[in-house]
């Protein structure tokens, strides 16, 4: 689509970054305006934005590192152009959740409930992420000659194949994001149990992401065997963990 933004002489501002950073200030936004009504001061949540962010942006970029190691080992340097695509959501979620917990017990906030706070937010940034990788062409879909919405990409800087109708499960992926926002926010003015939200997030995204791979064309995301990529084997764990996460906080509520 877009994959540079702005040039001006040696000024190069890359779309991807920028919906990325936009997702992540609406993100903060939405989710210091949460903690305001729960009695949270926002610069809590805020110092924990940062914190995730940028374990986020590492654990994602190393987890891609390491399932394209082949090619990082004789091309060091491509590991930092970052700008190029190549950020797995899974390997962000890997590293910033301890991350996240550690933040959130050295302050004294309350772990679920932070969570909950912060579910939301997670969901709408990635949907602003992947209109980040919508622009830059990756994440892209496989061929769809025949499919009435599939877009082409022209710009020879994009990351996904040129003159080709593509599945656009970058747009797959971010209206599904963007459903799951919403349904956290519905689901928030009646919760039942500390946790659910943020429990609920990982089963709904679970769910997605494993159908949403199906229509994938990059084939550097890595696969565990033929035609089941590694994020859907991960969909299917993070699922299993929210099931067992959801009856387990719903049951030590009813206890007590």
């Amino acid at each position: 689509m877009h994959p540079v933004l702005i040039r001006f002489g040696p000024l190069t501002i890359h779309t991807y970054g920028f919906l990325i950073a936009v997702g992540f200030l609406v993100a903060l936004w939405l989710a210091a305006i949460r903690a305001g009504k729960e009695g949270i001061p926002s610069g809590k949540i805020m110092d924990l934005g940062f914190y995730v962010l940028l374990a986020a942006i590492v654990g994602s970029r190393l987890f891609f590192v390491l399932i394209n190691a082949e090619h990082y080992i004789s091309r060091p340097l491509d590991i930092f152009k970052i700008w190029e695509g190549g950020l797995v959501f899974y390997g962000g979620v890997l590293l910033a959740l301890p991350i996240a917990v550690w933040h959130i017990k050295r302050t004294g906030l309350d772990l679920w409930g932070t969570a909950d706070i912060l579910a939301p937010s997670i969901a709408i940034g990635h949907a602003f992420g992947r209109l980040g990788c919508l622009a830059a062409g990756c994440c892209h879909g496989k061929p769809a000659e025949n499919l009435p919405w599939g877009i082409i990409f022209t710009n020879p800087e994009s990351l996904a194949p040129t003159n080709v109708p593509l599945h656009p499960t970058q747009i797959y992926e971010s209206a599904g994001e963007l459903l799951i926002f919403l349904l956290l926010l519905l689901i928030g003015t009646h919760k039942a149990f500390k946790g659910q939200l943020f429990m609920l997030y990982l089963i709904f995204y679970a769910v997605l992401r494993f159908i949403v791979e199906f229509f994938r064309g990059d084939s550097g995301r890595g696969f565990i065997m033929e035609n089941i990529s590694v994020s859907q084997g991960i969909s299917v764990l993070i699922f299993v963990i929210g099931l067992i996460g959801v009856l387990m906080l719903r049951r030590r509520t009813l206890i007590r």
